[in-house]
């Protein structure tokens, strides 16, 4: 969902529940949901959005000034990192023990790739009886430049960076990949399948291309 605030174009992530208010959140990242009753309409929500539209605003920009000078990773029990779309201090995420910063990184990624694969595992199963397809095998690894990846011969990727996503945007990154066993090119064949499970994908393409740059060790 999108929305005009001032000369901003705005995007928001709306989440529907059992719950009697509407509630608003924007993670360290700036990604901006809105939790909302079920059965809420599109223009309660916008009204919501606006009435709120100076306090987004102003958190927005005091977030992009902090991560136009990115601080170095803190590798102590109270520094910051991300999992799973939110911050949390890295005693909360792994033992800190005594170790120096060089060993708590290693722990960290090791921390990512185990939980990043227990989510891959829990949730690729929904999407591949959905798509009507199965990957041959299913790997975490390390890397620069992809997200996912897919071979030829149904092997399949993630990087272990994903687990520092939203669990939807790691959904996105699963059914892109298991679209590509049914269609190996970014062609209509393969958009028009992808959006058949998750019309809102590019949203998820925009998180991922805006802040992928922040979800580093």
């Amino acid at each position: 969902m999108q929305i005009q605030l001032q000369d901003e174009m705005i995007q928001i992530h709306v989440q529907y529940a059992k719950r009697k208010k509407i509630s608003l959140h924007i993670d360290a990242i700036g990604l901006i949901t809105v939790k909302a009753p079920k059965g809420t309409s599109d223009e309660m929500i916008l009204g919501a959005v606006e009435r709120h539209g100076e306090w987004i605003l102003d958190k927005l920009r005091k977030g992009r000034e902090a991560r136009q000078a990115p601080k170095a990773k803190e590798y102590q029990e109270e520094g910051k990192f991300l999992f799973l779309g939110k911050e949390y201090p890295l005693h909360e995420l792994i033992n800190v023990g005594e170790w120096d910063a060089e060993k708590l990184k290693l722990e960290l990624k090791k921390f990512y790739f185990a939980r990043l694969k227990k989510i891959v595992a829990e949730r690729i199963t929904v999407y591949q009886n959905q798509l009507r397809v199965k990957p041959k095998t299913i790997e975490i690894v390390e890397s620069r430049t992809k997200w996912g990846s897919c071979s030829a011969d149904k092997k399949l990727t993630f990087n272990y960076r994903l687990a520092m996503a939203p669990v939807e945007v790691i959904d996105y990154v699963i059914i892109h990949e298991l679209c590509h066993l049914l269609h190996m090119n970014h062609d209509r064949s393969f958009w028009r399948r992808l959006g058949s499970v998750m019309p809102d994908y590019k949203e998820k393409e925009e998180f991922l291309a805006r802040f992928g740059q922040f979800m580093t060790l």
